[in-house]
């Protein structure tokens, strides 16, 4: 049985995992010794001596994705420009150290509740549940010592003849930072020969919950280290977004972008309006995704014109944070809405026993 999520309007969505075929990119410079595959390498020791490793995807055209154990993390992404030179298009460390340090969401999985619950509470089946609080008075991206970025995953590598990936399982534990359930949670990283990178979730519980999972890999197109993203071209598939109050919890109320600095309906910079977004210094908002209900949507699209670089991002799920950071990365968090375990409104994030969670989001890239 998968795991029901009602919508706005009533409707139900069904999670599926699909997968899209791509268009075309130039053929990346051969890396040399690398065949398409899975390479397995150790990338560090965490603090409590629990060996972390990493997970080396290579497609037929060269891209290549590395992602480790710890936090689920996508370290680095490498795909070509229109000349076929390759960057690492993610925000990422070079060592393990750097991770551990500090809470690290710099590319990580996120959990169990992606972005904001206010008060760090909710109520299920009349029981109310309290959270940890990492952003007083709030939770947010599940919490400290056990959210999903700080602890070490099992990573298991595979290949077919579509693509390379790794399959990430971790069991949380029921009590860990408030949320109750024994947790079975998995994450799958698979990079295509279509020039995708596939994020696919999957979990069970043995009691109700709420779960929302994302990623929070912060992207620019010219490369990780290339500077401002305010002319990045971004069009956002989205008329409606979660206006928010103190603590950037939402309001519950579902307002239209349109004549505002938030409408990406039509291509537009990064930078054309940003300056307008005050007191936040930059986007940092919930869009509500337009969306046939049970099916993989065009979320968002950016492209880069210095590289020629092209990313689509497709989703199963209803909403995406889009974030700007400090106007040198941005990030596309594929998600259910802030506080949706206190907005009954907001589409389901809901768990029960016997209940499946299904989740897929698809990176496309190509150059124009």
């Amino acid at each position: 049985m998968r795991m029901r999520l009602p919508s706005i309007n009533g409707l139900t969505i069904t999670a599926i995992l699909m997968l899209w075929p791509g268009v075309g990119l130039p053929q990346a410079a051969s890396i040399a010794g690398e065949k398409p595959g899975v390479t397995q390498t150790l990338f560090g020791k965490t603090p409590s001596d629990s060996n972390v490793a990493l997970y080396t995807l290579t497609n037929a055209n060269g891209l290549r994705a590395k992602v480790m154990e710890y936090g689920a993390i996508l370290v680095s992404l490498e795909v070509p420009d229109r000349e076929g030179k390759m960057a690492n298009i993610v925000r990422g460390f070079e060592d393990l150290d750097s991770y551990t340090r500090r809470p690290a969401v710099t590319g990580a999985t996120i959990g169990r509740y992606a972005n904001r619950i206010s008060n760090a509470r909710f109520t299920l089946d009349g029981v109310e549940f309290h959270l940890t609080v990492n952003a007083r008075p709030n939770q947010i991206h599940g919490g400290q010592e056990k959210g999903f970025n700080n602890v070490v995953w099992c990573g298991h590598p595979y290949q077919t003849g579509t693509e390379a990936g790794v399959r990430l399982t971790h069991l949380s534990l029921d009590g860990e930072e408030g949320f109750p359930g024994n947790l079975n949670c998995e994450v799958t990283y698979a990079l295509t020969h279509d020039n995708e990178l596939r994020i696919d979730y999957r979990a069970f519980t043995d009691k109700p919950t709420v779960i929302n999972l994302t990623n929070h890999s912060y992207f620019n197109l010219a490369g990780a280290n290339a500077g401002s993203i305010l002319g990045h071209e971004v069009t956002i598939n989205a008329r409606w977004y979660t206006p928010v109050g103190e603590g950037k919890i939402p309001t519950g109320e579902i307002r239209s972008v349109e004549g505002t600095p938030l409408d990406f309906t039509k291509p537009r910079t990064v930078g054309e309006r940003i300056d307008e977004m005050t007191p936040e210094r930059g986007y940092d908002h919930n869009y509500v995704l337009n969306r046939t209900y049970g099916s993989s949507v065009l979320a968002a699209r950016a492209y880069e014109p210095k590289s020629g670089r092209v990313m689509e991002t497709y989703t199963t799920e209803p909403g995406m944070q889009f974030y700007t950071g400090d106007r040198n990365a941005f990030c596309f968090e594929t998600q259910h809405f802030p506080d949706s375990p206190n907005k009954p409104h907001f589409p389901s994030t809901e768990l029960r026993p016997g209940g499946r969670y299904e989740s897929s989001t698809v990176f496309k890239f190509s150059t124009k």
